[in-house]
């Protein structure tokens, strides 16, 4: 297991043998709902699903309960929020207008962040390169990344939190792309933007760079002058 360390590239004693990308604030930058409420509750009512006058308390309140590190759906929470105030529906029968409503929602303008196409492109060049990102919206990576400037032919992996069903920074997380790309947790270089959830790689055994000290544009020559 690597050395400890919040931000950086934190060293340990095994070889790189693979890189994954954290997604939403490293590779790209996309414009979140302000009122995630709100904005679901919009887009149920297009939907003609009747929204209750308490919404907002609903969509806070805790309505599953999951193991620590595990991801769900969004919707299943919407689901259960809506089923909450009405009591003669169980959550399935909103889950459909749910996963719409949610989908809707998330899914905005995505800005490729300076640098972020290159850097994939030219890792991916050396090494199996792919995606680790923590997002509760099925589907959102991959529209995410059509979106983007990256290549998809430079990724070899595409691994989201609520497909995995595993949260970074739990260990389990990084371990599940590093089984996609085909090495062990402890050859993984994982680069993200926050020291918390992506510097769990840490605890799984790989190592961490933090974008911000590492830059996209100068992230393939450290990488190459450090594990090169």
């Amino acid at each position: 297991m690597g050395a400890g360390g919040s931000g950086g590239a934190v060293e340990n004693d095994g070889g790189v043998a693979a890189v994954s990308f954290d997604l939403f604030g490293t590779l790209v930058d996309v414009d979140a709902p302000d009122d995630p409420a709100a904005a679901v509750a919009a887009e149920l009512r297009e939907r003609g699903v009747v929204v209750p006058n308490d919404w907002a308390d609903a969509y806070a309140e805790p309505h599953l309960e999951y193991a620590e590190g595990v991801e769900r759906p969004l919707h299943d929470h919407v689901s259960a929020a809506l089923a909450s105030r009405d009591p003669e529906r169980e959550p399935r029968a909103f889950v459909d207008d749910a996963a719409a409503a949610v989908r809707a929602s998330f899914d905005r303008p995505v800005e490729t962040r300076p640098g972020a196409a290159e850097a994939v492109a030219a890792l991916a060049g050396e090494y199996p390169v792919g995606v680790l990102s923590n997002c509760s919206v099925p589907g959102l990576v991959a529209r995410t990344l059509e979106r983007s400037t990256v290549d998809a032919g430079d990724l070899d992996a595409v691994v989201a939190s609520v497909e995995c069903g595993w949260r970074k920074p739990d260990a389990r997380a990084f371990e599940a792309v590093a089984a996609d790309l085909g090495v062990p947790a402890g050859g993984l270089l994982h680069v993200g933007d926050d020291p918390e959830t992506d510097g769990g790689a840490v605890g799984a055994g790989a190592r961490f760079v933090l974008i911000g000290e590492v830059s996209l544009p100068e992230l393939p020559s450290v990488v190459a002058e450090r594990w090169g």
